[in-house]
């Protein structure tokens, strides 16, 4: 999550006479500021409106972390015999499963669901007919219809590691809630276009830990009529897409990931910082565990906004920048930019790598975050959109080198799928060499 930064007064000049206004807030859609209580007496979710305590949280250390995806079935015969349709969205990410209650998952149906998001990405539900998987293609599973409680889905991801606590954006107004994130914005938060750009808002969650989160979900308890959509991209397919030779060279390569900026940010609004932001190094190409296959892990940083004007249209004069990967280890800043530019834009502008989700009320997404990357469209001012995450802990990202070390062998997810089909890989040894334009028919 990006940082806020404090509303300021701008003061212009005309023939000489000096005025005071302070502009229309507007907000920056990737942060939740305090919300005001002014539909609390009607509001059936008030509880669970963001608030800002100011405590303080020891840093975090290495904690044991279990990969659950590898106890599954790889089949998932016990989670599919409960579904009622399985349909998968794009060739490279996202599932829809109905008829599946979260809550009455046994823990062999639990590891089923780590192993289809870490394949699909992101996995979600609503009631229809069963659908027999036939490939491994996927990582986000989508559910709708679900009536299971925070509190429930909290204990539902303690199957799959220890829930993370954010240190700077807001957590539920409801005591005991801490490990829950919120993600809320009504009428009183008008988008500001000034403040970012489309491509600046694509994150994985919080990278800079040093062990990121793994099988997330977002559960909708108030959304509006339409937009305020969620967009995933698949860094399996990212990886896929690229010629041998760059492959191996990006997996080579580690990078920055710092929660600075968004402490910053926190600050700069008046907000307290629970727990002292770190900086962290990992590799720009991981592992999933349970798949054996190889990710692109980046996601863009080198986002400037305002220090003091987020909720402002004018007076921008301080900038500061935001996100989390700031810098490639060991290679020149040039080429820096250059390999992070590359890798932004094909997460933000690829169409291949996507998967877009419409929420309704009670939906559920589940998707992997060591292998995505997601964004949301902020097209739904003036209508309420309030959500909730829970958040476990992951391994920390292993790189193709540290996975190999065991005498496994990390795969490229698109080739292991076309190999499980029968279909031959494409040969790239003359890639590019004698090749004619082609015409594009749609």
């Amino acid at each position: 999550m990006a940082p806020v930064a404090t509303l300021e007064t701008k003061k212009e000049t005309t023939n000489g006479t000096t005025k005071s206004h302070t502009p229309e807030k507007v907000f920056n859609p990737f942060y939740s500021p305090p919300a005001t209580d002014e539909n609390d007496n009607s509001y059936q979710f008030a509880q669970y409106k963001p608030h800002f305590p100011d405590v303080k949280w020891e840093p975090l250390g290495e904690v044991k972390v279990v990969e659950r995806g590898l106890f599954a079935d790889p089949e998932k015969k016990a989670l599919l015999a409960a579904a009622t349709k399985v349909q998968h969205l794009t060739p490279a990410i996202g599932t829809e499963i109905s008829g599946i209650d979260l809550r009455q998952l046994s823990p062999a149906q639990k590891d089923e669901l780590a192993l289809l998001v870490a394949e699909r990405g992101v996995v979600c539900k609503f009631p229809l007919a069963f659908v027999t998987i036939t490939s491994l293609d996927f990582y986000e599973l989508v559910f709708r219809d679900q009536d299971i409680s925070i509190r429930e889905l909290l204990e539902f991801h303690r199957h799959y590691g220890p829930l993370h606590k954010h240190a700077t954006t807001g957590i539920p107004r409801e005591p005991g809630l801490e490990e829950v994130h919120v993600v809320y914005n009504d009428a009183s938060r008008r988008p500001d276009p000034s403040a970012f750009s489309k491509i600046e808002l694509w994150h994985s969650d919080v990278t800079y830990e040093i062990q990121p989160p793994s099988t997330t979900s977002l559960k909708v308890i108030e959304g509006p009529p339409y937009g305020g959509d969620t967009l995933w991209s698949s860094g399996y397919a990212l990886y896929s897409s690229f010629s041998p030779h760059f492959q191996k060279y990006l997996e080579s390569l580690y990078a920055v990931h710092s929660a600075v900026a968004q402490a910053d940010g926190a600050r700069e609004a008046g907000h307290p910082v629970r727990r002292e932001p770190v900086e962290t190094i990992h590799p720009v190409v991981r592992v999933h565990p349970a798949t054996g296959w190889k990710s692109v892990y980046v996601n863009p940083g080198e986002l400037h906004v305002p220090q003091k004007a987020l909720y402002s249209h004018t007076g921008l004069t301080a900038f500061l920048p935001i996100g989390f990967v700031r810098r490639i280890v060991g290679v020149p800043k040039a080429e820096s930019d250059a390999i992070l530019n590359l890798l932004f834009h094909q997460i933000s502008e690829n169409p291949d790598f996507q998967v877009r989700f419409h929420w309704e009320r009670n939906s559920i997404a589940i998707w992997d975050n060591r292998v995505t990357t997601h964004s949301a469209t902020f097209d739904f001012f003036p209508h309420t959109r309030h959500a909730l995450r829970a958040t476990p802990h992951g391994e920390r990202p292993i790189s193709v080198a540290e996975y190999e070390k065991s005498g496994k062998v990390a795969k490229d997810r698109q080739l292991d799928i076309w190999k499980q089909q029968g279909i031959a890989a494409p040969d790239t040894s003359n890639q590019g060499a004698g090749s004619k334009p082609r015409g594009y028919n749609d």
